[in-house]
């Protein structure tokens, strides 16, 4: 199956392109979780200023990532860099920004190999005072420390310092709780928020059929593998106050009652919204494989 909108993708495809780059530098040691997938992390090592925001555990995530329809997939060098990966958080930036994207990952780096790996790439120095290494030729900036690896890309000849003066993004209150169980759910392989999300879930609402203008906060995703070829995936709107999210509540609910010209949106609304406090949370029903393809789909960046 084609992504009907590739700019949806991009992260993945991007990471498997990154990553071979600095595939010499992963080993199979097993890395503790970081301290920013820790419920009580309040900051996250990127930029402020994109429009979405992943966590990962790559080997949790694998089955998720490797339906996706990306050739570079199927490298054999890929699928040996996703089996020594463990952990990553990464940020897509809005194209008027000139800013592609920003990636911390987790493993053991040996930094003493930088030199042979990046002979040609141009070394500069960070915000932060740390060495990095750019290309000019793929718009790429790698820095590594022994157990850290920051990628940054953009559009423009100018580097995009890969590395975050402290203390980086905010994460948003109640995320971290939101990524690391529900009720009946677990821990979910990959977790992201979208800043200012009112406008894509409203074009997104229209597009279906549903002419409803949603201004939610923040916007949560999980998503879980629950067997072979089977997703869930669980979507949590944050609004302003207890009242906005009751009255979103029911117009959601009456809104799922109504055949739509989207089957992705069909399948969200399939199962009535849940309200608590300030926010409303959804449950997919089983997701088959083109069924979590099309709702990565349909999330496109704004």
């Amino acid at each position: 199956m084609v992504c009907k909108n590739k700019e949806s993708m991009k992260i993945f495809k991007f990471l498997c392109v990154i990553f071979l780059n600095i595939f010499l530098f992963i080993s199979c040691q097993t890395t503790k979780v970081p301290d920013i997938f820790l419920e009580e992390a309040r900051f996250a090592p990127l930029d402020n200023g994109a429009s979405a925001y992943f966590f990962a555990d790559v080997k949790r995530a694998r089955p998720i990532i490797e339906l996706l329809p990306i050739e570079e997939l199927k490298d054999r060098q890929t699928a040996q860099m996703l089996d020594r990966t463990n952990y990553i958080a990464a940020a897509i930036f809005p194209a008027e920004s000139k800013r592609n994207f920003q990636i911390a990952a987790w493993g053991n780096y040996p930094s003493s190999m930088a030199g042979i790996a990046f002979r040609n790439w141009e070394s500069l120095i960070s915000q932060t005072g740390q060495p990095y290494w750019y290309s000019d030729i793929n718009k790429l900036s790698i820095a590594l420390s022994s157990n850290q690896a920051f990628i940054a890309s953009s559009f423009t000849d100018e580097p995009f310092d890969p590395l975050t003066l402290a203390p980086g993004v905010a994460i948003p209150q109640g995320f971290n709780a939101f990524r690391q169980g529900t009720p009946g759910l677990p821990e979910a392989p990959i977790s992201c928020w979208f800043e200012n999300p009112s406008q894509m879930i409203t074009d997104l609402l229209n597009q279906g059929g549903i002419p409803l203008q949603l201004l939610a906060k923040q916007l949560f995703i999980n998503l879980y593998c629950i067997t072979d070829n089977q997703y869930e995936a669980l979507i949590r709107l944050v609004f302003e106050n207890v009242s906005f999210a009751r009255g979103m509540a029911a117009i959601l609910n009456l809104a799922g009652g109504n055949i739509s010209d989207n089957a992705v949106i069909n399948l969200i609304l399939s199962n009535p919204p849940v309200q608590n406090n300030n926010y409303i949370d959804i449950k997919t029903p089983i997701l088959s494989d083109n069924d979590l393809i099309n709702l990565f789909d349909i999330f496109s960046f704004y």
